[in-house]
């Protein structure tokens, strides 16, 4: 059963949502504005699997309870809007949201990005009956860091570093070919969902994948020592970005 938090002042498309979600295993919590929705995730009442989050929300606005939530959780999100312009869908990806769904939508559709969400911030299994089957652990080492493919963690120096979805995706296609420059092309469709067996790839937006910048500082101000002078994460000015080899 998958938990979802819903922050939406719509209420008709609330219950729409619930009504449709019961039938394939969401439960959804509605609230109509942002403070509402950052208690619910810090009283720790119910612990969500995702965020459905609306920008046009009144007070706070859904960008700003974005900003707090990832501040201070690694709960995906997904910003639900009436704007569809470019602008607004970098800005949500550049403050940590992990997809962007403009209104009005399909209730099928949302399910299918949510779902992808998931997909990405969870450890891959399979399961028998009731119980659980962990995939086969895979290990990155990277000297003091490691990159833990099983359980979807990343330690430096043996501690735990806190990576919302995207980081973490971002930092195993970099590890994935140490030493080498990944073009921002590259990186951008190694972290994209991989489209369904018969459509087309995906066309590379470099408008929208501007988002990777920010959530390359993000990776830089967890796991350098200097994230203003990276020795792990380095630019290629015009290209890409390259994971440095541990020495």
């Amino acid at each position: 059963m998958v938990r979802a938090l819903l922050v939406d002042d719509d209420r008709d498309l609330a219950r729409l949502l619930a009504e449709f979600f019961v039938a394939h295993d969401v439960t959804v919590t509605h609230v109509e504005d942002g403070p509402a929705g950052l208690a619910a995730l810090a009283s720790g009442a119910a612990d969500f699997d995702v965020v459905l989050l609306d920008v046009m929300l009144p007070g706070i606005d859904g960008f700003e309870v974005c900003r707090r939530i990832r501040a201070s959780h690694d709960v995906p999100v997904v910003m639900l809007t009436a704007r569809g312009d470019d602008a607004d869908r970098i800005v949500g990806l550049e403050i940590g949201a992990d997809d962007y769904v403009p209104k009005p939508f399909n209730p099928r559709e949302l399910l299918a990005r949510m779902r992808a969400v998931l997909r990405r911030a969870r450890p891959v299994s399979s399961s028998a009956g009731s119980v659980a089957v962990a995939v086969a652990v895979e290990k990155i080492d990277l000297g003091a860091i490691e990159i833990d493919l099983g359980a979807i963690v990343v330690r430096r120096a043996g501690a735990e570093v806190p990576l919302t979805s995207f980081e973490f995706r971002i930092l195993v296609a970099l590890a994935k070919r140490v030493g080498e420059t990944v073009t921002r092309e590259e990186l951008a469709s190694a972290v994209r969902d991989p489209q369904p067996k018969g459509k087309a790839a995906a066309v590379y937006d470099p408008s929208v994948d501007r988002s990777l910048d920010v959530h390359v500082s993000r990776l830089r101000q967890k796991l350098e020592d200097d994230p203003k002078e990276p020795r792990l994460i380095k630019t290629v000015r015009g290209v890409g970005y390259v994971l440095a080899r541990p020495a």
